[in-house]
């Protein structure tokens, strides 16, 4: 977009372009930081803290093993497997420090969609918790890795606490499969050996890679985005920059429930406000809301970020409700569209509006965040980061003029260098230095744009496109209902046919009445012919809702 008038509308405060070559990487970010933060809390699990110092010293001890233990070479892929625990940071940036890419891979993962992702990045040390080493038990003589890392949940906690909680959780919850890797070494044992070794920089430049960041495979098989310290670099400066007017380093306990593998926490939780010298409150399991609330109970936190869902989920606790949230400055939402009714309901309880934000795992994620001055826009995505341009084009390539929709496309140094040995599918998204983001959306005059909705997800009735966002808000709304997903089905008369799967908090909540409800709201075609009740929706590791398995569990239910 040639015309950048509506950088008249950008927050005060927020610089137009910022500096995203301050630094030559991570690395070299990550050192500011301790230098600067020291003995601060970095991040917290489980009552358990580690200062910027402690942080400093085990990733050291960490790259050690892997360049002077191990003997790996600079861009060796190196995949991490697990949950928010505090053994995280110290892997990922151990790894970065000792310059490896690291892999990030969702716990949850199946052995087979495991196999596929350390095959297609060619990963050769995996750390995993134990808890999913079952898994990769399976696949083991069928993958490139070398090297088997393995941890408790406890590890971390120190002496007495961190011993009860690997013995409850192994042999109380019974929530470690039996498995038998049997050259895997200790993650503390890890941490010991490279303590006997002085830690020895690695030379790294912005062009380097850092991360190989799984898409969510929600259209497709899942790809790896090469993303470089240069794009991670100047997605935390664009993050900073549009915070700082809220923000104060070394001020702020900012919540992580959503996990540190996925991209959204990777570099708005994890890297941006490591940054600012913020306290990272690590929630391990968010599901377990009663224990997550719990937590929240003890802590003045300043920063929350969350998808829909986990939004939803809290707001639908009485406990939480009872919360204080004085000290709450930033609420962000990411990952899927924060329904209307959801961000009401967030606002009026806490005071604090939910600013929500827009990007791809392609885009480092950042590329688009609305104000958080008190101006922001409910129901768009907000204006692009210092640094960044985004477009609307239709089917041909053209730049289509405000108001109407089309796909919308990215420009920035954010954007990844492509997909991992994927020239191809690269190609298929790249239209020179911009990003075809594959969602449909329509910018204003001003430069906020709205989501419509996913490219790929866009329902065809009768030729007329139905966009299951717009479905969904209006069925969010109606009293009683707590999650939604709406998706197409063939119909032999109208080529697609809407339908909507609901979860009720309310069991006497008809589908007569849902459709009802939608046709105040929405024309008939876009009202859902069918609404099946269901007790939960598939959702991906940061609770997005999969509209995709929605529809394969339908079309296999009715033997298509």
């Amino acid at each position: 977009m040639k015309d950048f008038s509506w950088f008249n509308h950008y927050p005060h405060s927020v610089p137009k372009e910022v500096d995203c070559t301050a630094y030559s990487s991570i690395a070299e970010l990550f050192d500011e930081s301790v230098r600067k933060f020291g003995d601060s809390v970095a991040y917290e699990c489980m009552g358990k803290t580690m200062s910027f110092n402690e942080l400093n010293k085990l990733s050291e001890d960490f790259a050690s093993y892997l360049t002077q233990v191990l003997r790996l070479k600079k861009d060796t892929r190196v995949a991490i497997q697990m949950p928010n625990t505090l053994q995280y940071p110290v892997a990922m940036f151990g790894a970065l420090r000792a310059g490896m890419i690291v892999v990030n891979t969702n716990p949850l993962y199946t052995s087979s969609e495991m196999k596929h992702q350390f095959h297609d990045s060619g990963a050769e040390l995996i750390i995993i918790m134990a808890n999913f080493a079952t898994n990769l038990e399976k696949i083991l003589p069928e993958i490139p890795a070398k090297h088997v890392i393995v941890t408790e949940i406890g590890d971390m906690l120190g002496g007495f606490k961190g011993t009860i909680v690997n013995l409850v959780v192994k042999y109380v919850k019974k929530m470690v499969p039996a498995y038998s890797i049997p050259k895997a070494v200790s993650f503390k044992s890890a941490l010991a050996q490279g303590a006997n070794h002085k830690f020895k920089p690695v030379e790294l430049a912005l062009q380097d890679t850092a991360f190989l960041q799984y898409t969510g495979g929600t259209t497709g098989v899942s790809k790896g985005a090469e993303l470089s310290h240069g794009n991670i670099v100047a997605n935390m400066q664009q993050i900073s920059a549009w915070m700082k007017p809220k923000l104060k380093e070394q001020e702020e306990i900012v919540v992580t429930a959503l996990p540190l593998y996925h991209i959204f926490a990777l570099t708005v939780n994890c890297l941006a406000m490591l940054k600012i010298g913020a306290h990272n409150l690590l929630i391990t399991n968010p599901r377990d809301m009663p224990a997550f609330i719990k937590e929240l109970s003890k802590k003045k936190f300043t920063v929350f970020t969350g998808v829909n869902t986990l939004f939803n989920g809290l707001l639908n606790q009485e406990d939480f409700r009872s919360l204080d949230f004085s000290s709450l400055k930033i609420a962000v939402g990411g990952g899927m569209a924060v329904q209307k009714a959801t961000a009401e309901k967030w606002l009026a309880l806490t005071g604090t509006p939910v600013a929500e934000g827009y990007g791809l795992t392609e885009t480092s994620p950042v590329a688009s965040c609305n104000p958080i001055d008190g101006t922001e826009r409910n129901g768009t995505i907000g204006l692009p980061l210092p640094n960044t341009e985004m477009m609307v084009i239709d089917e041909e390539g053209n730049i289509l003029p405000v108001g109407e929709r089309g796909e919308i496309c990215i420009k920035g140094p954010q954007v990844m260098k492509g997909y991992w040995h994927k020239p191809k599918d690269t190609a298929e998204v790249m239209m020179g230095e911009w990003f075809k983001s594959g969602d449909i959306g329509v910018m204003d005059k001003d430069g906020f744009t709205k989501i419509v909705d996913r490219k790929k997800e866009m329902i065809l009735v009768s030729g007329f496109n139905v966009y299951p966002n717009e479905v969904e808000n209006v069925i969010a709304s109606y009293p009683g209902v707590l999650e939604v997903g709406v998706i197409g089905i063939p119909d032999d008369r109208s080529t697609e046919r809407v339908v909507a799967y609901v979860v009720g908090k309310d069991k006497s909540i008809t589908k007569e009445q849902i459709i009802a409800h939608c046709h105040e709201s929405l024309t008939n075609y876009k009202c859902p012919k069918e609404v099946h009740f269901t007790d939960e929706l598939p959702k991906s590791n940061v609770g997005k809702i999969l509209r995709r398995m929605i529809k394969e569990a339908h079309m296999e239910k009715i033997g298509k």
